[in-house]
C-alpha cells in the first residue's frame, strides 16, 4: 500500500489535466498531499479543474500551454520553480486520438497527432530532468497506450506510432537517468471511460469492445491514476524502464 506520507511536499506537474486520465491523476496527487501543477491547452476546461481542485483544499497551480510548443514548456516549467521551487515528479498525461485511416491522414494531422503524444513527452521531460538532478531524485510517468505495443483500438496509425515512440523514449531516458536517482516508466491504458473515448466512438460500440474484454468493462480513470501514484512512490523505487499495462486483459504479453 503506498504510503499517503510519500507525497507530502512534493510537487508534481501533470499535462493533460483538465479532464480524463490527467485530471483523475492530478486529483489523486492532491489527495495524497502533493502540490499539484495542473497544464492543459483549454483554458476553459483548466479553469473548470483548477476551482474543483482548490475547493477540495489541494495545493494548486493551474499553467495554460501547448505541450508541442518548447517556450511554453519551458514557460510552465519556470513558473513553476518561481512558485514552488523545485519539480519531483512529471507526468506526461496530454494525449490527442484521432480515428482516420493512413491514407486519409494529412501531414498537419500527423504532426499534430504526434507531437502532442510523443513530442511533448520528450520537450517535458527534458525540461525537468536538470531540475531533478539537483536534488537526485525524480519521477517520470509517461502515458503510452496499448497501441504502442499492438495497435490502437480506437485511433489511427499516427497514434500507434506515437505511443509506441513513447515507450522508446522511456526504455532510454530510463537508462540515462537511473544514476541520478530518477526513474523513468510508462503506463500502457487499454481502452478506458474518458471523455476522450466517448468522442471517438458510440455507446454501443464501447459496449462491444467491454464485452470481448476478459474483464467485461472500460477501465476507470481512477484504476489509472492509482497506478501512476504506485509509480512515483517509493514503493516503485526498483521498477525503471518499465511500460506496466493496465487493459483489462484485452492485451496480454
Amino acid at each position: 500500500m503506498v504510503n499517503q506520507n510519500n507525497f507530502n511536499n512534493k510537487v508534481v506537474i501533470v499535462t493533460g489535466a483538465a479532464q480524463g486520465m490527467g485530471k483523475a491523476v492530478a486529483k489523486k496527487f492532491g489527495e495524497y498531499g502533493a502540490k499539484i501543477v495542473i497544464n492543459d491547452v483549454s483554458e476553459d476546461n483548466l479553469k473548470l479543474a483548477e476551482n474543483e481542485f482548490v475547493k477540495s483544499g489541494f495545493n494548486t497551480l493551474a499553467l495554460i500551454g501547448d505541450v508541442t510548443q518548447s517556450s511554453d514548456v519551458e514557460n510552465i516549467v519556470n513558473q513553476t520553480i518561481k512558485y514552488y521551487g523545485r519539480v519531483d515528479i512529471l507526468v506526461n498525461n496530454a494525449g490527442v486520438l484521432k480515428p482516420t485511416k493512413i491514407v486519409e491522414i494529412d501531414e498537419d494531422e500527423w504532426d499534430f497527432v504526434v507531437g502532442v503524444n510523443l513530442k511533448g513527452t520528450f520537450l517535458f521531460s527534458k525540461a525537468v530532468i536538470p531540475i531533478m538532478k539537483s536534488h537526485n531524485w525524480g519521477r517520470i510517468i509517461n502515458f503510452s497506450s496499448s497501441a504502442g505495443k499492438n495497435i490502437s483500438t480506437v485511433g489511427g496509425a499516427h497514434y500507434t506510432a506515437a505511443k509506441a515512440g513513447i515507450l522508446g523514449f522511456t526504455r532510454h531516458l530510463a537508462k540515462e537517468a537511473a544514476e541520478y536517482g530518477i526513474t523513468v516508466n510508462s503506463v500502457c491504458p487499454g481502452l478506458i471511460d474518458t471523455e476522450m473515448v466517448r468522442s471517438t466512438i458510440d455507446d454501443i460500440r464501447a459496449q462491444a469492445y467491454a464485452d470481448s474484454f476478459p474483464i467485461n468493462r472500460l477501465g476507470t480513470r481512477e484504476e489509472v491514476a492509482d497506478l501512476v501514484i504506485f509509480l512515483a512512490s517509493e514503493n516503485a523505487s526498483y521498477i525503471t524502464g518499465a511500460s506496466i499495462d493496465i487493459n483489462g486483459g484485452d492485451l496480454m504479453i
